[in-house]
């Protein structure tokens, strides 16, 4: 699959992850740990690591050469200010993918993650030949919310306790977004 960086706001371009995306992801997420609390798993101290995002990365990296993921950084100048991730790719009659995403805190608001997953979205029809994707968002998560159906996306019902979010099993609007009618090819 060949997805080529794409400017998307001002010096922001969305790229596919890379084996030395490790160290700015650890900053990203050190900057962004209680912004990202409620929205997140708990993390052990050792994800907020250089080490233990090295690892990471090369889990998706191994996941993205299988086609099982899609994972994308939102990169400007060497610095990551949020991630993309198309997971849980399934080929066959389902063609479908889950979609999630997060921005840093100051650039929430200001459509970026709306720019990011609009092209994500673009990419998983025309690149990936998907035919839906998939979002969960906790049901307080409004802004997620607003991302999602500026992207295209509709409200297709609810899940209780679908995942464990910061420290409990939370409640999640379900939504998706069909990408295309062609039949499996």
């Amino acid at each position: 699959m060949t997805i080529r960086p794409t400017p998307l706001a001002d010096s922001i371009v969305m790229r596919l992850l890379e084996e030395s995306d490790a160290r700015p992801l650890s900053e990203a997420y050190l900057l962004n740990r209680e912004y990202l609390q409620p929205w997140e798993p708990r993390r052990a101290d050792a994800f907020f690591t250089v080490e233990g995002q090295r690892s990471r990365v090369q889990d998706q990296l191994r996941l993205l050469e299988s086609g099982q993921t899609v994972p994308w950084v939102l990169d400007e100048g060497g610095r990551v200010v949020g991630t993309l991730t198309l997971s849980n790719v399934a080929l066959g009659p389902f063609r479908s993918a889950n979609i999630g995403y997060w921005v840093d805190h100051g650039y929430a608001g200001r459509g970026l993650a709306t720019q990011a997953v609009r092209h994500a979205c673009r990419l998983a029809d025309e690149v990936a030949d998907l035919h839906r994707l998939e979002a969960g968002t906790l049901v307080r998560n409004r802004g997620s919310q607003r991302v999602l159906t500026k992207a295209g996306f509709t409200l297709i019902g609810a899940a209780a306790n679908y995942l464990h979010i910061d420290g409990a099993w939370q409640d999640h609007l379900i939504f998706q977004r069909i990408l295309n009618q062609r039949p499996p090819g």
